[in-house]
């Protein structure tokens, strides 16, 4: 297997359903938050390009696999791969485990984006990130 960025997660209850388990969507939720952080880690540069409007990471796809429910104060752990990269495409798989177990997976490609007064135009992942992510494929 391929070394995974990792993002560690304690498990609230605001992100519970009313049965007590963790509400589907904070699945998503914590892929952002897991690709949010390697930025801060790995990329600096491209959170100021996010900041100044040079740069935009569009979400194009997600998706996740459930295997078994969580509860609050459980600990997750989110690893994130590249999975493929190509043109201004960016996918990574995303494993969520506790205990050393898998709980859920899931997936996501980003398009690399800036903005332009005539619209959105594709660009090239910047060098920094795609230097970043190949650590992790």
């Amino acid at each position: 297997m391929t070394r995974a960025y990792l993002y560690h997660h304690r498990v609230t209850f605001d992100e519970t359903n009313l049965v007590g388990n963790v509400y589907f969507t904070n699945y998503l939720h914590w892929q952002g938050h897991c690709r949010e952080h390697f930025l801060a880690d790995h990329a600096p540069d491209v959170i100021d390009a996010l900041r100044t409007g040079d740069l935009a990471l569009v979400t194009v796809s997600c998706a996740m696999n459930y295997y078994t429910e969580c509860y609050a104060f459980d600990h997750i752990e989110v690893a994130m791969r590249l999975s493929a990269q190509a043109a201004n495409r960016i996918t990574m798989t995303f494993t969520f485990t506790r205990d050393n177990t898998t709980i859920a997976t899931g997936s996501q490609t980003i398009a690399c984006m800036r903005r332009t007064p005539t619209g959105m135009e594709p660009v090239h992942p910047p060098p920094t990130l795609r230097t970043a992510l190949a650590d992790y494929s």
